[in-house]
């Protein structure tokens, strides 16, 4: 997955569905726009129309089924992605940044730090390439991670993925903090910001 094909993707949906909409990208395809190229067939992104009509989601449907057989990748998307996890993704939608506009499609990115949250709930070997790769890339500092993780954590509906992802924020700041933040950085700091934003101990 690259920009172009993504570009194409959106300037064919735009195209075929014809009417105002404005979809916010995250997953994968995200994360190769902010330079974590690695193989992927699909796009992961949420739709918002304004007003919402059922005729319109169904329209939405009959588009995006049209521009995925054109371009052969796959789509996956949702009126509201925060309901594909059982961690928060808080109030992502208004933290997301511009990126394009196709005729009437209005084209989004998710923050960054929001994305994480995502990659570190399923943190798979892919995910953690993407993590070390966008964090060096994006510039985003371990405090605001921490704050972010940990009011996810404190904000998600209760659940054994709770202690998992927490387990796995643990590792991935212990095991690739130094690498991402440089000598300096000290995980335990990190952790026990975060651990506070949860309301959590140790």
């Amino acid at each position: 997955m690259n920009q172009r094909q993504i570009d194409r993707f959106f300037r064919l949906l735009a195209r075929e569905l014809n009417r105002p909409c404005r979809v916010i990208v995250t997953g994968a395809a995200a994360g190769s726009l902010w330079g974590s190229i690695r193989p992927s067939l699909d796009i992961d992104f949420s739709v918002t129309f304004v007003p919402a009509r059922r005729r319109q989601w169904d329209a939405l449907e009959a588009a995006i089924a049209r521009t995925v057989a054109a371009t052969g990748i796959k789509a996956n998307y949702a009126e509201d992605i925060d309901r594909w996890g059982q961690i928060s993704l808080l109030d992502y939608r208004r933290t997301t940044q511009p990126y394009k506009r196709f005729g009437a499609l209005e084209v989004r990115l998710i923050d960054p730090a929001y994305w994480t949250i995502g990659k570190l709930t399923r943190y798979l070997d892919p995910d953690v390439e993407d993590l070390v790769t966008v964090l060096r890339r994006q510039r985003i500092t371990p405090g605001r991670l921490a704050d972010l993780w940990g009011r996810a954590l404190r904000l998600s509906p209760r659940s054994n993925v709770l202690t998992q992802f927490r387990r796995q924020a643990e590792h991935f700041l212990q095991t690739y903090g130094k690498a991402i933040w440089g000598p300096t950085f000290h995980a335990d700091r990190i952790l026990t910001r975060l651990y506070r934003r949860a309301g959590l101990h140790p």
